[in-house]
């Protein structure tokens, strides 16, 4: 499975791939930030993230994406910027009829370091040894990105067939579709 993890922002929205599957040793393919200016408008903003993803979708051909559940923070403008770029996120999967999963940051973190509470550093740290490579992918957004492609595989993967059996059977599934 190869999964494209986007860590949403406006400023800096990490992506980053990871292939592998649950038991198996998990390979980087690549990770960087898309960068916007915060002297650029808005919607100019949001259309360079787009092309970035767009870029990412089409040159990885990813499996699946799994982006970071939004959640509320104190500063709204912050919230703001975030939810826009998952949007857009959201868009570019749906658009090639990707599936999409949201992780809240308790489950990445719980996932990749066994503690739901785990800072960056510490999380940082583990995709570094999770994908075993030479040196911490940085800035944190990026880290964060792998961490979620990372999640996505060892977690997703397994829910993704648990809704599939119950979808199956005619039962509604976790995320509330039948």
């Amino acid at each position: 499975m190869r999964v494209l993890g986007i860590d949403p922002g406006l400023t800096r929205c990490g992506v980053g791939v990871v292939e592998g599957q649950v038991g198996r040793p998990l390979t980087l393919v690549d990770v960087n930030v898309l960068r916007t200016s915060a002297h650029v408008a808005v919607p100019l903003r949001l259309v360079t993230i787009e092309k970035g993803i767009d870029a990412w979708l089409d040159e990885f051909r990813p499996d699946a994406v799994a982006i970071e559940r939004v959640f509320a923070r104190s500063d709204v403008s912050t919230v703001m910027g975030t939810a826009q770029a998952s949007g857009i996120a959201m868009v570019c999967a749906a658009r090639r009829g990707l599936p999409v999963a949201l992780h809240t940051p308790s489950e990445v973190k719980a996932a990749v370091s066994g503690n739901g509470r785990a800072d960056k550093v510490q999380v940082t740290a583990m995709v570094t040894r999770i994908l075993r490579l030479d040196a911490a992918p940085k800035p944190a957004d990026a880290a964060d990105a792998l961490a979620l492609a990372i999640t996505h595989i060892w977690r997703g993967g397994a829910q993704a067939r648990i809704d599939a059996a119950l979808a199956a059977a005619g039962r509604t599934t976790r995320t509330g579709s039948r």
